[in-house]
């Protein structure tokens, strides 16, 4: 049973990876990659399949709704990264997505998603996964026919969150459905969706009798969560929630990987959201929070954060 790290569009980065690895993920999996993009040789795309020895093992997930062209994209990922595995985007519901036919909107043209998927797992060595939803909306939930098709297709597992498209990340999680689709493939199954505590991971689990699980904003500002996890499912122990002082640490050092990684002022700007996360649920941070959205500097934003101790 492994405990992974679901991608997330603009947070899974590599700085962000090779925390979570560091923390206990078994797996890393990156933001999703547009294959048209990686055909067109985009510098910027092909810039996010740099891969880190200290995250690996790490997946590279693409998004197209062309076989042929995401067969050649997956080619170009597995010479450019050589990742561990690749996976495939049956599930973003973000609109600039599906209106092109990309993401979950593949939920509504099984057939493609299907084609799609078999093209890439011819193209490359490496296993092939994908991640899907429940279906596009409430009135047409697909899963089980849709990981049918994926299973037929020669995919390595399928991760699933427990949302149609229409819900994005509103309501609840709906597990039960997990649970069909174990029940009808012979393939792993991931279960996402609603884990932020160790004691969800149980819950999911024990009612989706899944085979991993991924772990996606309950990790955000929080990579504690993966060893707390395995360390209550393979141990039965609760580990405590970091201390103040731990998180300052770790949100200072974050943000110093990601000003090596990306430059200074693309750091500033895309790490305001992380360093939020990071202060959730402290006590008298919301001042701190303002600062950090309004300073445009590293050692401004570090000044922020020391000042809260």
């Amino acid at each position: 049973m492994g405990v992974f790290l679901a991608p997330m569009a603009g947070v899974t980065d590599l700085p962000f990876r090779i925390l979570a690895r560091e923390y206990g993920a078994d797996l890393v999996v990156s933001e999703m990659v547009s294959a048209q993009a990686l055909i067109y040789d985009n510098r910027k795309t092909l810039r996010m399949l740099a891969l880190d020895d200290l995250e690996r093992p790490s997946a590279i997930q693409i998004f197209g709704h062309d076989p042929k062209v995401c067969s050649e994209a997956a080619k170009i990922v597995c010479d450019t990264a050589e990742p561990e595995m690749i996976d495939l985007n049956f599930g973003c519901p973000t609109p600039k997505i599906v209106k092109n036919g990309d993401g979950a909107a593949l939920m509504k043209e099984v057939k493609l998603l299907g084609k799609i998927a078999a093209a890439v797992v011819e193209a490359v060595r490496v296993p092939v996964t994908a991640k899907i939803r429940l279906g596009w909306d409430k009135d047409s939930i697909n899963c089980v026919e849709v990981a049918r098709r994926l299973q037929d297709a020669g995919v390595h597992w399928i991760t699933i969150h427990g949302r149609t498209r229409e819900q994005f990340y509103s309501g609840q999680a709906n597990w039960e459905w997990i649970r069909e689709v174990k029940a009808a493939c012979g393939i792993p199954i991931v279960g996402n969706g609603d884990v932020f505590s160790h004691a969800d991971a149980r819950d999911l689990l024990d009612k989706t009798n899944c085979d991993h699980l991924a772990i996606g904003r309950g990790s955000q500002g929080n990579p504690w969560i993966f060893g707390q996890v395995k360390a209550y499912l393979n141990r039965g122990v609760i580990l405590p929630d970091p201390s103040l002082e731990e998180r300052i640490a770790l949100a200072i050092r974050h943000l110093r990987m990601k000003v090596d990684y990306d430059g200074e002022s693309r750091a500033v700007r895309e790490m305001r959201p992380h360093l939020a996360w990071y202060l959730k649920g402290v006590p008298y941070s919301a001042e701190a929070r303002r600062l950090i959205n309004t300073t445009t500097t590293a050692s401004a934003m570090e000044m922020v954060l020391k000042d809260l101790l």
